[in-house]
């Protein structure tokens, strides 16, 4: 074997094991939100849960929401091919939501296979509304499990520590950001701060739109003044000549 064909192999051998070393990092169950997650406010977030299996299919999700944190408001979206089941659990200590007592709160959502599945090298996303997020939390911790169509159970529910490595099987962790101050926060629930933001929107391409159509009526009447300049030259011109 050349040098060369030598080279080769031992690249491939390394970029394998990259690859077998990152794969599994990759592919755990994840929660993002849909723009921002602030404190206090309301968001839309994803749970992405891609397969891990060559040979199984996941037909279930079940996601925990933290109970250190009760949300009032909890909401999948309807995704198509799954059935979604939230549970609601008394609480301990009422939550005053925009002057109302709240007594239970969401604790588990569940989605089950109503016709579809996520296949071998697949993805699927389920979008839920939460609110109201906790002021005094810099995170929520959404412990999760995957089940596949071959009864095999995956236990994502180990917290990460901070300094510490990642855990074989984190769960999914929403980072909230800073409060805003109309406490709509981004996604769905946020339509208030998308209504100003569209109508600023507006009022900039009304104001962009006013002022390009004064400068083409000044670009006209530079042009018309001139031409009238230049008439009036000529006639002058001849005049003299005359």
């Amino acid at each position: 074997m050349n040098k060369i064909s030598r080279l080769a192999v031992a690249g491939g051998v390394a970029a394998s094991s990259v690859l077998l070393l990152c794969g599994p990092a990759l592919a755990h169950v994840s929660v993002q939100p849909q723009g921002e997650a602030a404190k206090g406010g309301y968001a839309t977030v994803n749970f992405k849960v891609p397969n891990e299996r060559d040979n199984a299919s996941t037909v279930k999700l079940e996601v925990t929401v933290p109970a250190d944190h009760p949300l009032s408001s909890v909401m999948p979206q309807p995704v198509p091919g799954w059935k979604a089941e939230v549970t609601k659990t008394k609480l301990a200590k009422p939550l005053s939501v925009h002057g109302k007592q709240i007594t239970e709160a969401v604790s588990k959502i569940t989605w089950t296979t109503a016709g579809g599945k996520i296949g071998p090298g697949e993805f699927q996303q389920f979008p839920v509304s939460l609110g109201r997020l906790p002021e005094d939390a810099d995170e929520l911790v959404f412990k999760a499990l995957q089940t596949y169509d071959n009864k095999e159970v995956v236990r994502w529910i180990e917290e990460p520590q901070e300094g510490a490595a990642e855990p074989e099987r984190p769960a999914p962790v929403l980072a909230l950001s800073a409060a805003t101050g109309d406490h709509h926060g981004g996604g769905a629930d946020g339509k208030n701060a998308a209504h100003a933001a569209d109508h600023a929107d507006g009022e900039d391409g009304a104001t962009a739109s006013s002022t390009d159509t004064t400068a083409r009526v000044l670009a006209v009447v530079g042009i018309l003044v001139g031409a009238g300049g230049v008439a009036f030259g000529v006639l002058a011109g001849r005049r003299r000549t005359a």
